[in-house]
């Protein structure tokens, strides 16, 4: 059996403080030399971040849009393993999941998968009696799994001695135990932006901040209860370490050759959103990633055989991106083989170009020009036909599943099979699915047209991504645990390109 002691921080809404407390518990927790593990609900890039700082190793998503039971069981155990306790945060609010209409891919359907306590925290500013019937409702919609998920309360935002005041009368009304409270502390603050919270790299003092965060909280909270109740957690089965069928099908052909295909990976400040789980699954397949970056290197890593290029916040450096021009130049290069010189092909296998994949901010990058903040364009690489361009608001914005368009590899056209050159099939295949999820303020002109984007409540559906048979490129960020036949592909592709260039 495994014990993994766990806990997951959840809230009533946005905005009640869950990032900052998780991030002030885990410090306290690293101070204690507990060993933390965390994890973010949902398709949040920049939570995680925060919590990998404090913790000082890299954190991960648990969705369970993107990923099964057994599958989303499977990725908390394997990074859960080695932790002292395991700290989850939750999404939004604690029962808002799929389509605004639905609890599945909330933050309780991620408890009751992964059988995690919850705590609520509350915001309680100008609140002292009316916070107990908001807690009794919380408390009483927990009918979807048939079982009490949230085992405790933590109120932010109010003081000392309302908090003394209201602790026995809100246990005895709720039966639910209460784990302390959070005074507002305005240094503690973690400021916004378009897409979401700054980055943990634009906050000069963030240590300092949670130092002094975990301090008060050591004070203001009972983290010794939390540590028990987090003990308390059920056990997994030893089988949850036990890779899906659906990897492990594909290792035998990778594995003789693990490490062995050099993959190039953008990451720096304007590209930095990766999900943790997908890199490992590359390394898995056999790649050896590389990091690179766009606004500071001149060239390409060495002998790469494929290239990566996540989302981040492009649109804050475009000048410095447009200004690095032999990276530009390089990476246009790689990509569009033969094609480089002449203009606006297109990039294609059949042109000689490196196998890459471009998401949100990196396909922004790819294109032919991109806007700034201001709306000021800036030349980009050019190797996609096609403009970026500011919105006034979030575009196609959640979940979405991925298709081709056609059911069986029967109903391909001939074009399409020409296309998706080698091997005539491209990374995803008819008969296939792959999840993600969109989310951004800027548009292109030409946003692609090769899958068809499916929204998981309604009919509502719409083409994207430039796509052939080893690369693609659009608006969403995919989570290849849900199609892990599609990375493997890629790195068949990278893999033949190194090779033909050796």
């Amino acid at each position: 059996m495994l014990h993994l002691p766990r806990v997951m921080f959840a809230a009533p809404s946005s905005g009640s403080g869950k990032t900052m407390i998780t991030c002030g518990i885990l410090q306290a927790f690293c101070e204690r030399g507990l060993n933390p593990a965390s994890f973010k609900c949902g398709p949040d890039y920049i939570d995680p971040m925060f919590h990998s700082r404090v913790i000082g190793t890299p954190s991960g998503n648990l969705d369970t849009f993107f990923t099964d039971e057994q599958v989303t069981r499977h990725l908390f155990a394997k990074n859960a393993k080695n932790a002292g306790i395991s700290v989850l945060e939750g999404v939004m609010g604690i029962y808002d999941g799929l389509g605004g209409i639905s609890w599945k891919a909330s933050s309780y359907d991620l408890a009751s998968v992964t059988d995690t306590p919850i705590i609520l925290i509350v915001n309680a500013r100008g609140m002292s009696l009316s916070v107990i019937p908001l807690i009794q409702g919380y408390l009483n919609y927990q009918t979807p799994s048939g079982k009490d998920r949230i085992r405790g309360v933590i109120l932010n935002q109010t003081t000392k001695m309302t908090y003394l005041l209201l602790k026995e009368e809100i246990e005895k009304q709720t039966g639910v135990r209460l784990y302390g409270y959070v005074p507002r502390m305005e240094d503690a603050v973690i400021e916004s932006r378009h897409l979401g919270l700054v980055t943990p790299g634009e906050i000069s003092d963030l240590k300092e901040r949670l130092t002094r965060l975990a301090a008060e909280l050591e004070q203001s909270l009972d983290l010794d209860g939390i540590l028990q109740l987090a003990q308390e957690a059920e056990d997994y089965e030893d089988e949850a370490l036990t890779l899906p069928e659906s990897v492990q099908v594909l290792l035998p052909e990778t594995s003789k050759r693990a490490a062995s295909t050099r993959i190039a990976v953008a990451q720096d400040e304007a590209f930095c959103f990766y999900y943790r789980d997908n890199l490992d699954l590359l390394q898995l397949l056999g790649a050896e990633l590389v990091p690179f970056s766009p606004l500071h290197d001149t060239r390409l890593p060495e002998c790469i055989g494929g290239l990566i290029l996540g989302g981040g916040y492009p649109e804050l450096y475009a000048k410095q991106l447009s200004e690095n021009e032999p990276m530009r130049g390089a990476v246009r290069e790689a990509i569009m083989g033969q094609n480089a010189s002449p203009g606006l092909a297109g990039f294609s296998a059949d042109a000689g170009g490196m196998p890459f994949l471009a998401e949100c901010g990196g396909f922004m990058y790819l294109q032919e020009s991109m806007e700034d903040m201001e709306a000021q364009a800036w030349p980009m690489c050019g190797c996609i036909a096609g403009k970026s361009y500011k919105t006034p608001k979030l575009g196609r914005f959640g979940y979405i599943t991925l298709t081709t368009g056609c059911q069986d590899e029967k109903q391909q056209t001939e074009e399409q099979k020409n296309r998706e050159a080698p091997d005539a099939a491209g990374l995803l295949r008819p008969s296939e699915t792959i999840r993600a999820h969109e989310f951004h303020y800027f548009d292109s002109t030409n946003p692609g047209n090769d899958y068809i984007a499916q929204k998981p409540q309604g009919k509502r559906t719409w083409r994207c991504i430039h796509a052939d048979g080893h690369s693609a490129a659009g608006y969403p960020h995919l989570y290849y645990w849900s199609d892990p036949a599609f990375a493997a592909r890629f790195l068949a592709r990278a893999r033949n390109y190194s090779d033909a260039e050796r």
